[in-house]
């Protein structure tokens, strides 16, 4: 009895020893030259977060801020021997508001501060993608495409071409059965090798928001949902961090060039859905 006791003394003065020894240094840290220095450039690196914004059962994107990382900047800079601002070292600080926590809203735009634009295309059914994809491979802008599960079984040939492209799955067969949706995000993510991030909604549809929030997807409901007179719709409705949804049709292909024009004669930047409502530095 005596020995185990003696042991656990033992335990304790070395735990108790780590503790203060990092107390200690940590203490003598923040009186260090290097660190001084570090932390008087602070408020020069400083950027505040951005919260997302709920609006009622809708989210909009928020924007990650910005802070020094002082451990890292200072053990850098003690190793290189001086204060260098070069060495510095900067970490992104998440908004207390952010979508990233939360799945049980529908996202319909990013953060309205960048002047950017995804477009996605829906593939369901007989559509053929062919021509629009070669619009947009000729202009070389990223876009989202939204795939239905049956259409991705019938044509899993072409659907692997297009993994270049961000791929998510729209619904199986135009439902959204949760056995079946489950199934065609696994064959999805086999084919293309990424991890499925998304749903897709035009309307309010609680069940669907329900099993996205259970898999962990995001529920994208576009800002803008398109099937024909694209360019005198988009004109009208063009804005920072909008999403873009537009059929594969013959009416989009015929418009879709100069509705891409458009945009980029606005200055605004294509992005993949991911990068739109991407809340990173």
């Amino acid at each position: 009895m005596k020995k185990i006791l003696n042991r656990i003394l033992v335990i304790l003065l070395v735990i108790f020893s780590f503790f203060y020894t990092d107390k200690i240094i940590t203490f003598l840290k923040q009186y260090d030259p290097i660190m001084k220095q570090i932390k008087e450039t602070s408020k020069k690196y400083h950027v505040e977060s951005i919260n997302a914004q709920i609006i009622g059962n809708s989210m909009i994107s928020g924007k990650n801020g910005q802070d020094i990382d002082y451990d890292k900047s200072f053990d850098k800079m003690k190793n290189y021997g001086t204060y260098n601002e070069f060495l510095t070292v900067l970490k992104e600080i998440k908004p207390p508001i952010s979508i990233n926590d939360n799945y049980d809203k529908y996202i319909i735009r990013g953060n309205p501060n960048n002047k950017n634009i995804a477009l996605i295309f829906k593939i369901n059914k007989d559509t053929n993608p062919q021509k629009i994809l070669g619009i947009i491979n000729t202009k070389k802008i990223p876009v989202t495409l939204f795939v239905d599960g049956l259409y991705l079984e019938k044509h899993t040939n072409l659907i692997k071409k297009l993994n270049n492209y961000e791929i998510e799955l729209l619904s199986y067969d135009s439902k959204y059965e949760e056995p079946f949706f489950k199934t065609s995000l696994s064959y999805l993510e086999a084919i293309t090798k990424k991890t499925t991030k998304y749903c897709y909604t035009e309307q309010d549809n609680e069940e669907l928001l329900n099993m996205c929030k259970k898999l962990k997807l995001h529920t994208i409901k576009p800002t803008i949902i398109l099937n024909k007179n694209i360019y005198k719709e988009t004109k009208k409705n063009l804005n920072n961090s909008i999403i873009i949804s537009l059929e594969v049709n013959n009416y989009v292909e015929k418009e879709l060039s100069s509705t891409i024009d458009y945009i980029s004669s606005k200055g605004y930047k294509f992005v993949s859905l991911n990068d739109l409502i991407s809340e990173g530095n």
